[in-house]
């Protein structure tokens, strides 16, 4: 299906806002159920000069330490980490250079997810479920959804963890082909870095009760991922290394939602202005970023207004509460 529904999907989203608290479990769409990397492209805002872009593929990973370790966390271009109910983490997954054969384990959407990728063209949001009032604000939305089940083929149960910790997605059954660079229309430019800096060996972002340390490998000039104290790996073994990490200081409120144990759902804002911290090259830079609507790319500055150059490799965005 086109999905040319942005102005519908703001009224959607303006609908449930004044709506009252929703309690319910998380349900598929139809299947199982549960509760940039680019070196040599400045890719564009979101909806400039996109018509030919392929969609990215986005899928919402687990992050609970039943769930560790990851599958295919490793050949991401882009990771979203962002704060859930209980003050705990899940992250967000955009793969456009390449597809690997599984990603997992795969949970559920969440509002915030929806404005945060309306800065991707089209993008395919892959998910275990969601809450069943949620729904037909993920179908509104500007994004291709692909709830577990809905390609049957294209999803499958782990032996190695306990469920709701094992559902995993093969993407090559998915996604006709590789999205490619062009597909990360976030507005992040890559290139050298700016002059300046402050020396910078680890650095831990904090949620309620979730915690991401980096810290700066120079022999593989890349900062090693450490989540809740213990170094992230793959499960094949691959150690998680991004090239850069940034720290964006975001409102995060209540929403109107809540999971089954009665918890609310942290609403996170991607839409707005604020500072941030990028740490590249074994320095850590100052910046500010802006997104003014939900289909604009989010632009990184330095503090004198120039783009913000990030380190060619895999980016970790961390949504941190300013």
């Amino acid at each position: 299906m086109v999905r040319t529904r942005r102005g519908a999907w703001t009224a959607a989203v303006l609908a449930v806002t004044v709506t009252g608290s929703l309690m319910s479990g998380c349900t598929s769409g139809g299947g199982a159920t549960d509760d940039g990397r680019s070196p040599s492209q400045s890719p564009s805002a979101s909806g400039t000069g996109t018509a030919n872009v392929a969609p990215v593929l986005a899928v919402k990973i687990d992050n609970a330490p039943d769930a560790r370790p990851q599958t295919g966390l490793d050949a991401a271009d882009v990771v979203y980490a962002e704060q859930v109910e209980g003050g705990l983490s899940r992250l967000m997954a955009v793969f456009a250079s390449t597809l690997p054969d599984a990603v997992g384990p795969v949970r559920s959407a969440r509002e915030s997810d929806l404005e945060l990728l309306g800065q991707f063209h089209d993008p395919t949001l892959a998910f275990s479920g969601a809450q069943h009032k949620l729904l037909p604000l993920i179908d509104d939305a500007p994004l291709d959804p692909e709830p577990a089940g809905k390609v049957p083929d294209a999803w499958y149960r782990g032996t190695g963890k306990a469920a709701p910790h094992n559902l995993y997605l093969r993407p090559r059954r998915l996604m006709d082909s590789v999205p490619g660079d062009a597909a990360l229309t976030t507005g992040f430019h890559f290139g050298a870095a700016p002059s300046g800096g402050t020396p910078e060996t680890s650095r831990t972002v904090r949620f309620p009760s979730a915690r991401f340390t980096f810290t700066w490998s120079a022999e593989r000039g890349r900062w090693l991922v450490a989540m809740d104290g213990t170094p992230t790996v793959t499960t094949d073994g691959k150690t998680v290394a991004p090239a850069t990490v940034v720290i964006q200081y975001v409102k995060v409120r209540t929403s109107k939602y809540h999971d089954f144990l009665g918890n609310n759902t942290p609403f996170t804002e991607s839409v707005g202005s604020g500072t941030a911290q990028v740490l590249r090259d074994g320095r850590t830079f100052d910046a500010n970023w802006t997104r003014p609507e939900a289909s604009d790319g989010t632009r990184f500055t330095t503090p004198d207004g120039a783009p913000m150059n990030f380190a060619p490799g895999q980016v970790w965005v961390v949504l941190a509460k300013a």
